[in-house]
């Protein structure tokens, strides 16, 4: 289930439909300006920033001159009215809002915004984002998928509406989204002038299409029709397809979805306040830029520096943890707040603040560097504080042996044990100084990892929740060094006064969320957790990402060539195939090969631009039968390999190293498991020979070592064994038997030793299909059987296995009641949609209710395998190393002469990172030359 949520707001759509809700009272304002489209739309944007916990936004509007369409077909919205002289007027005050808001606009020519969400939807969806299309318009039903969204906004205090395909299908009484294009090309639509067949209606068309399927085929049984149904659909056939071409969204559009581009942003007050003053929006105003609900910082407790892990004399509390805070804008900034800012730059005065660190039980840091990449980036400055509201600069030298020298002096503070040291993505400033020769210790308080665990699916970063719980304007990175590009300057090319205020300030707000998140972490039950796994672990993360690990150029440049030479030969082939030489990167000229040219028959609808889809899901479902299609597919997949891994990972090369240095996410996943970057691990292909071969380029330190992988061996699987406490699935893993073929001989009533090798294939499928919450439909896809006998398949399931469908019943039963689902450590996760009116959110909800406690407890028990392992490292001084977390695995740089001597202690604490378990863990080891050879 994804965790990133994007919202496309079809502009122009939300515009109209707000005037003329207020056609009959419109709201006009003392200078005589209607705002009846502007105050619509805000509300309906408001609400859903509140609500609806976007993490991604943007709103598309058309362009101001004719598409496609039109030239398609010039009637196109011909029945139009000129549009009205109030929405003119609305729509640049309507931009204003949204650029106030920080929300990208998108416009693409020639495309109306129908298309361009579209586009950007299954792109995003492609990338693992749920998309919300926020429209009424009906059309977009084509484009729901499982993914993929239609969220029409409240009207008339009806509520929101949100559609995926079950909803799609029922409303139109089609059996599939993609019929919603048929539907419009057979009764028109006479708000877009789509002509349609004269005569067939709603009903009619969802009738002709449960019997015929497509509009195509239809036309080719129209004699099978009768008296004037039968004229009026051969009479009007061309223009039926017409209509079905103007009805079907194109999602092909020149335009490429970035993620970052879209991330929600705080607003701009100052612009925000200029537009709703010149609007005369004084509720808006206050409702949106106004003191809001968010907790105030005068009602922040604080915890004494006497006592640590004291209790404080009053607690406040987060936002429900069953409610998203509210989305509010900071009242306050550096501007008009009280603070006491120091530049610390002689020595005397660095004498003092030493002197005064060394006297805290509880200090706040934070570094400021050339780069993002702490293995790579020099300091410029480190700032401090140990109270709300002062806070210390120290800006470092550029010359290293006296940035090295300065660093030391701070050393003893640092590296003092009984001082708890707060950050904010703490593991950042670990990393830096380690390059400096410092080791932080004492306990670390990091606020991003504490806010991750009260509310895992939200934002962690620091300008978020510093607008969100202290309701503090933080000043932006990008006020002091600009925007990303060529042009950005570094921390080091600004002028010290100006970093000093910057840089002081995030020691500040740092201080004060850890004062508001420590006593709210301890009431939600998680400040044992966090102490017992996140806490440890960042130490653990910033050692493997310091580390590093070795790779192989040679290979990939050698290997990079060999597919490079395997790419020109099967170019060659494919054009004599195809009896001629075209673009394989373009779809458009594959597709006319194809279908047109090589007559193979194409069984879907074209895209908007009425081009053949040449998709990887089409083209491997042709593969098979068509050898020309298989070479394409492969050509595809060679390139992708190439440019996506050989030839980016030596790119990654830290050239202070000589090593790559992945970085490890720890706040991402609302499950708990953790992500990488720089390169992204989990993304390494070890499907295909050719993708497999990517492991080989990871290589020991020298010709001294080699690596050892230790992966769980089906621990998803026998942790829902453990959690649902079924006797016949513990049994079967009890005994050590092969848990699908176990599952195959229950649910096909045949002897342990007498399951055939495809009733084990459907066993396994069912088995992790279950756990991820798959229904009788998505696995009659993945298994190409019918739905009935999924359905069949599922039930026998659950007969065989009792104890964990009444798992699965009561831990849904038991969410609704609390609002959350826990692990078996204590990790929750918060389910605001488990009681939701929409039948589509709920049973999201529910799925995740289910599988949340199954990945965060096999998430918990690999962190805390990884913990126990660094720290007897630690302890017993080995050369070895652990220096990659991927999936259920982990990989270590082991010295030959300590192998024999670590693999017990990895299998030891990975097998007992939890202890007191029913089910065996077990864990496969491997070892060579290379991450291939090892896995």
């Amino acid at each position: 289930m994804s965790e990133k949520k994007l919202f496309l707001l079809d502009g122009h759509a939300l515009v109209y439909r707000a005037h003329f809700a207020f056609i009959t009272r419109p709201l006009i304002n003392s200078k005589g300006v209607n705002t009846s489209a502007m105050t619509g739309f805000t509300n309906t944007l408001w609400d859903l920033m509140q609500n609806q916990n976007p993490t991604h936004i943007a709103v598309a509007f058309d362009p101001k001159t004719p598409t496609f369409r039109h030239e398609m077909y010039e009637p196109y919205k011909a029945n139009r009215e000129e549009q009205p002289e109030d929405i003119a007027v609305a729509l640049p005050y309507v931009e204003r809002i949204v650029k106030g808001f920080n929300i990208p606009i998108v416009m693409v020519d020639n495309y109306e915004a129908d298309d361009v969400i579209g586009t950007l939807s299954k792109q995003a969806e492609a990338e693992g984002f749920q998309v919300y299309m926020v429209t009424p318009d009906k059309d977009y039903g084509q484009l729901v998928s499982e993914n993929i969204f239609l969220y029409k906004p409240s009207r008339q205090g009806n509520g929101i509406e949100i559609q995926g395909e079950k909803e799609i299908c029922e409303k139109w009484g089609i059996q599939r989204v993609d019929q919603v294009i048929d539907m419009l090309g057979l009764m028109g639509d006479s708000v877009d002038n789509i002509p349609g067949i004269p005569g067939i209606g709603e009903k009619t068309a969802a009738k002709l299409l449960a019997q015929y399927d497509t509009i195509e085929n239809l036309l080719a049984h129209s004699g099978e029709l009768k008296g004037k149904q039968k004229e009026r659909v051969e009479e009007f056939a061309e223009q039926a397809l017409l209509s079905k071409k103007l009805a079907t969204i194109d999602i092909d559009v020149p335009i490429r979805f970035d993620a970052e581009t879209y991330i929600i942003d705080p607003v701009n007050r100052e612009a925000l306040t200029e537009v709703f003053k010149e609007l005369e929006f004084r509720s808006l105003a206050h409702k949106i830029l106004g003191s809001g609900d968010s907790p105030k910082p005068a009602a922040v407790p604080t915890v004494k520096q006497g006592n640590l892990f004291g209790e404080p004399e009053k607690v406040v509390p987060l936002a429900k943890s069953s409610s998203l805070p509210k989305h509010s804008v900071a009242d306050k900034h550096l501007g008009n707040t009280e603070h006491q800012y120091h530049l610390v730059n002689t020595p005397e005065k660095w004498a003092d603040l030493i002197a005064l660190l060394g006297k805290q039980q509880v200090i706040c840091f934070d570094t400021e560097t050339t780069g993002i990449d702490a293995n790579a980036a020099e300091l410029v400055g480190m700032s401090f504080a140990v109270s709300s509201g002062e806070a210390y600069y120290v800006p470092v030298p550029e010359d290293q042996d006296a940035a090295h020298a300065l660093v030391a002096e701070f050393k003893a503070v640092f590296e003092n044990e009984k001082i708890g040291k707060i950050g904010q993505n703490i593991k950042y400033d670990v990393i830096m100084l380690k390059w400096y020769g410092v080791e932080v210790k004492g306990h670390y308080f990091d606020t991003m990892v504490m806010h991750y665990l009260m509310e895992p699916e939200l934002r962690h970063n620091m300008d978020y929740l510093s607008e969100t719980y202290l309701k503090y304007r933080t000043v932006h990175i990008e006020a002091l060094i600009g925007k990303k590009g060529k042009n950005q300057l570094t921390m080091r090319d600004v002028a010290v006064e100006r970093v000093k205020d910057y840089a002081a300030e995030d020691a500040d707000i740092t201080y004060q969320l850890y004062e508001f998140f420590l006593p709210n972490l301890e009431k939600e039950g998680l400040l044992d957790l966090y102490d017992k796994v996140e806490e440890p672990l960042i130490n653990v993360l910033a050692a493997m990402e310091k580390e590093g690990i070795n790779i192989n150029v040679e290979f990939l440049n050698n290997y990079s060539k060999e597919l490079s030479e395997q790419i020109i030969e099967l170019e060659k082939k494919v054009y004599e195939e195809a009896g001629e030489k075209f673009n394989l990167a373009s779809p458009k000229q594959i597709g006319e090969i194809l279908f047109d040219k090589m007559e193979i028959p194409y069984r879907w609808r074209k895209t908007k631009t009425g081009q053949y889809s040449t998709d990887e899901e089409k083209m491997t479902e042709l593969s098979g039968e068509y050898p020309l299609v298989a070479d394409i597919l492969r050509h595809r997949g060679l390139t992708k390999l190439c440019s996506t891994y050989l030839d980016a990972l030596p790119r990654m090369v830290n050239p202070r190293t000589g090593r790559i240095h992945s970085s490890f996410n720890q706040t991402i996943a609302a499950t708990g498991r953790l992500s990488s970057r720089d390169p992204n691990l989990q993304n390494i292909p070890v499907r295909t020979p050719e993708g497999a071969q990517v492991r080989k380029a990871f290589i020991p330190r020298d010709e001294n070592y080699l690596l050892l992988a230790a992966d769980y061996s089906q621990i998803e699987l026998r942790l829902i064994a453990e959690i649902s406490g079924d006797e016949a699935m513990l049994e079967a893993f009890q005994k050590g038997q092969d848990i699908h073929r176990a599952t195959a001989a229950r649910v096909f009533d045949v002897p342990y030793d007498e399951v055939e090798r495809e009733q084990r294939y459907r066993a396994k499928t069912v088995n992790f299909s279950i756990i991820y919450g798959a229904g009788a439909t998505n696995l009659s896809r993945q298994l190409n059987i019918k739905r009935t006998e999924a359905q069949e398949l599922i039930n026998n399931y659950f007969k065989s296995y009792p104890g964990l469908k009444k798992y699965m019943d009561e831990t849904v039963e038991n969410a609704r009641k609390s609002g959350y689902v826990t692990t078996l450590m204590g990790r929750k996760r918060y389910l605001r949609d488990i009681d939701s009116k929409s039948s589509l959110a709920r049973s999201n909800a529910e799925r995740i209710a289910i599988n949340t406690p199954i990945q965060g407890t096999a998430a918990d028990m690999i962190k805390m395998a990884m913990i126990h392992i660094h720290n007897i490292f630690q302890e017993k001084d080995f050369r070895s190393k652990m220096v990659l977390q991927v999936h259920d695995e982990l990989v270590f740089d082991a010295h030959k002469d300590e192998i024999e001597t670590i693999k017990p202690i990895i299998e030891e604490q990975m097998k007992n990172a939890l202890p007191g378990l029913k089910v065996p863990i077990l864990v496969g080891m491997g070892q060579g030359e290379d991450w291939l050879e090892a896995h």
